[in-house]
């Protein structure tokens, strides 16, 4: 079928289409700057709106690989009222989960582990998934190398077997064939390399290899095989067919409600134990959607900020071709064909914009994807497709017909204040009202942006600002793992004794010390919370014991992070195993225990339910220190319950060697590293930053969150000042016979300026009061889906409202001395 004979009607919209874009591009040319100003602003707003979409879509909805995800689901217990939004599950809970669901077909078990990894060139410390036979299968993944773990993994007799992630495989191991069949030792466990993993988002967490049960010692002992309380696996499952994502929340409810009455021990009713299932791809997105969408909205409103600067800029075009446009009108023009030119050339510049927009996207889009992976590691694997020509083109079409229609046209039997006498340009009320208008919803979504970006800079300043306790330029921390292999208990202490002796004697270095966690790096990982109880510590009826953080130190492990030893003494070489039990403790712990009495010398006891499983002993210890309030898990601190145990009494779990130094801490890591390995080769010695950058690394988020927002605030910001100058301009362009005659009766010059100022000032507060209440209504509607937004403080606000009328008072200056500078007698002349 040919347009020419079958379809003249089309052909003839085709023609007249062709010759409305022609006279576009003539009449646009005619205008370079306005025409390449309307090109980059909108390329700014499209731009910014295709990278955010490609992000949020690669991110929240793209695919999961997993077969059948939408039968995937997460499944979590909670325990909120002693503060854990994820408590995990023991192996008693799964096995009776097991049993008794039927929605749910089949489960996996997932537990996050570290382990010392031996075989696969130097030494590390590896972060390891450990899981049981059905846990693949349940996950719907599948090998790019071997095999995959199943049934024949499972149990305490299998032999050791893992499977290597991907992003291990092809970043750390580039891409080697060959580690399929070879040995490695975990610990003090031997396992062979059964497969390599596809590409998947690593969820619960992301680790290098997963390993079956057998590799880790602590998931066959009877800590955790019979521990109803020692909760540390994730557990995952599979909806059954005909089962709905409800009707298993439901059953998993009904039966969680079920367990907790049947072992009442288990289950304290102050910790409020309650059961949840999500589908895995929201549960994996969780943590990024909130930063996405905020990011999402950021971005439309710089689109909303650019149409409106755009719209002003069309509006003072067409005001200028206010001849012209009644000319055609009184030629006999219809409005529909004058609307058409206005389209075309609105589709011209929203089409180019829309193409240099699409092109700044795609390095927008990296750099982003870097920034976004802080969040979410499906991030990383961010490609670019045809989804964001659409989105271009889309937006492109959006803002072609917005602007095709903002400008107010004549007709041939009505002027409507267009003249015609002399084509001289008259500013009329409507046209100027629609100016101020887009000029005050540019002031409304910049201040939006602008008392976010506020109060992110202010979030990210108090963290910065706040005081950690410890010397953190002068302190340099060191992954040491505990290496178990070949050793006795009492042959590590011996290592790590050694190991302090050695660089302790290394020239200026000042103390060295051993822990458990390295402040913020280890947060969540290290230690655990038990509950305990005191001298003469008496519980009121239906109340817990408190919990109290457990970290195991050497001696001097105050002096080395400079944290001072309020009362008593710090540990020394003769709290070792054998002698007496002894504990320091925290300031906070000894104010609560011990309220206005000398904590020293008095006793601490742990009675948490947990400890019949561990090698942790309930008996009495005597408290011979109390340390300064140090919090190793929060940025901004916050008092602390927490007991220290010397190490010589207690066993290592985790290495972490900590070297105070009045030198250069970095140009020791090379001659702590040789000692080390000296005393043993395999061992792993990484990670070693000062507490300085562990924190400015754990604050990256904050500050890349900060940096981010802030940079749309600030091209929001200016965008926004010049359409207030552009609009105020304009405005005394229009008005200069208006400005003559005032000056010519006797008018103040300083009057009119003071006049012009406050237009733009009213703009500003318009704008401010706009932004305002669609903030707060927008804040609100969000906190009714994310329970993670917040109401900005009042500083942020009034701050961001000051700094907009200080910008919009600075935007009028430049148009208020122009009215303050009209020629009387030019001016009286004027029509």
């Amino acid at each position: 079928m040919t347009i020419n004979h079958t379809n003249p009607q089309l052909r003839e919209v085709l023609m007249t289409f062709l010759r409305d874009v022609k006279f576009a591009v003539r009449s646009l040319a005619r205008t370079k700057g306005l025409t390449a100003t309307v090109v980059f602003t909108l390329a700014l707003g499209i731009g910014a709106n295709a990278a955010i979409f490609t992000l949020v879509r690669g991110v929240l909805l793209r695919p999961l690989v997993n077969r059948d995800e939408d039968r995937l689901i997460y499944i979590h217990q909670s325990a909120r009222g002693i503060g854990a939004d994820n408590a995990n599950f023991s192996v008693p809970e799964i096995q009776d989960l097991r049993a008794r669901v039927k929605s749910i077909s089949s489960f996996g078990d997932f537990s996050t582990i570290g382990f010392t990894m031996v075989g696969l060139g130097e030494s590390r410390e590896v972060r390891a998934g450990v899981v049981g036979g059905s846990y693949f299968e349940v996950m719907g993944l599948h090998p790019v190398l071997g095999r995959l773990l199943d049934m024949r993994d499972d149990g305490p007799k299998a032999a050791g077997a893992a499977v290597l992630t991907y992003r291990f495989w092809s970043t750390t191991l580039k891409s080697d064939p060959s580690v399929l069949g070879k040995s490695i030792r975990l610990d003090t466990r031997v396992a062979t390399i059964v497969g390599v993993l596809e590409p998947s988002v690593p969820y619960p967490a992301e680790t290098e290899i997963i390993a079956n049960v057998v590799t880790s010692p602590h998931h066959l002992s009877a800590t955790m095989v019979t521990g109803r309380v020692h909760r540390m696996t994730e557990l995952f499952g599979r909806l059954a067919p005909g089962a709905t994502l409800e009707s298993a929340r439901a059953e998993l409810r009904a039966v969680h409600g079920t367990i907790i009455h049947e072992h009442p021990e288990a289950y304290s009713a102050k910790a409020d134990f309650r059961i949840d299932a999500v589908r895995l791809r929201d549960q994996i997105t969780a943590r990024a959607r909130t930063v996405l969408l905020v990011l999402l909205t950021a971005s439309v409103l710089v689109f909303v900020i650019a149409c409106s600067n755009v719209a002003n800029l069309i509006l003072a075009r067409t005001v200028r071709r206010e001849g012209e446009l009644a000319t055609r009108a009184a030629l006999g023009a219809s409005t529909g064909a004058l609307r058409r030119t206005l389209l075309a050339e609105s589709l011209l510049l929203c089409g180019a914009g829309a193409m240099l927009g699409v092109l700044s996207a795609r390095p927008m889009v990296s750099i982003l994807a870097r920034y976004a992976a802080r969040f979410s590691v499906r991030a990383l694997d961010l490609t670019v497709d045809s989804s964001m020509l659409w989105v271009g083109a889309v937006l492109a079409v959006v803002a072609a017909v917005l602007l095709a229609f903002v400008p107010r046209l004549p007709s041939a039997d009505r002027s409507q204040g267009f003249g015609l006498s002399n084509g001289s340009l008259r500013i009329t009320g409507s046209t100027s009202g629609r100016q101020r208008a887009f000029a005050v919803t540019q002031i409304a979504a910049s201040f939006v942006l602008l008392a976010g970006a506020s109060m992110l800079l202010k979030t990210l300043l108090a963290m910065q600002a706040a005081q950690t306790g410890f010397d953190m330029r002068h302190v340099l921390a060191l992954n040491v793992p505990v290496m178990n292999y070949g050793r006795t208990p009492d042959q590590v202490v011996g290592f790590y004794k050694e190991s302090i002796r050695r660089i302790t004697s290394l020239p200026g270095v000042d103390t060295v010390a051993l822990g458990t966690a390295v402040p913020w790096r280890d947060a969540g990982i290290s230690g655990f919370g038990l509950e305990f109880s005191a001298d003469g510590h008496v519980r009121a009826a239906g109340e817990e014991d408190p919990r109290a953080r457990f970290r195991v130190i050497s001696p001097g492990f105050f002096a080395a992070l400079g944290v001072p030893i309020i009362a008593g003494r710090d540990f020394n070489d003769a709290d070792r195993r054998g002698g007496e039990q002894v504990v320091i403790v925290s300031q906070t712990l000894a104010q609560r225990m011990f309220p206005n009495q000398d904590a020293v010398n008095r006793h601490m006891m742990w009675t948490d339910p947990v400890l019949k499983f561990v090698d942790v002993s309930g008996a009495p210890r005597r408290i011979v220190g109390v340390a300064a309030d140090i919090d190793d898990e929060h940025v901004i601190p916050s008092p602390a319950l927490t007991v220290y145990e010397p190490f010589g009494q207690e066993q290592i779990w985790i290495g972490r060697l900590f070297v105070h130094t009045h030198t250069n801490p970095y140009a020791l890591v090379s001659p702590i590293t040789r000692i080390i390995r000296d005393q043993s080769a395999d061992q792993p010695v990484e990670h070693a930053a000062t507490l300085e950058d562990i924190r400015a690394e754990v604050l990256t988020p904050d500050r890349l969150n900060t940096l981010v927002f802030g940079g749309f605030a600030c091209v929001a910001l200016a965008i926004a000042v010049i359409g207030v100058a552009a609009v105020l301009a304009f405005s005394v362009s229009g008005r200069t016979r208006e400005f003559g005659i005032r000056l010519a009766v006797g008018a103040q010059p300083m009057r009119l300026v003071t006049r012009v100022i406050a237009e733009g000032a009213v703009m500003a507060a318009a704008g401010v009061a706009a932004g305002a209440a669609c903030g707060y209504l927008l804040m609100h509607l969000a906190g009714s889906y994310v329970q993670e937004v917040q109401m900005p403080d009042t500083w942020p606000v009034v701050g961001s409202a000051i700094v907009l009328l200080i910008a919009a008072v600075v935007a009028s200056v430049l148009p208020a001395v122009r009215a303050a500078r009209v020629d009387v007698m030019q001016a009286l002349r004027s029509d």
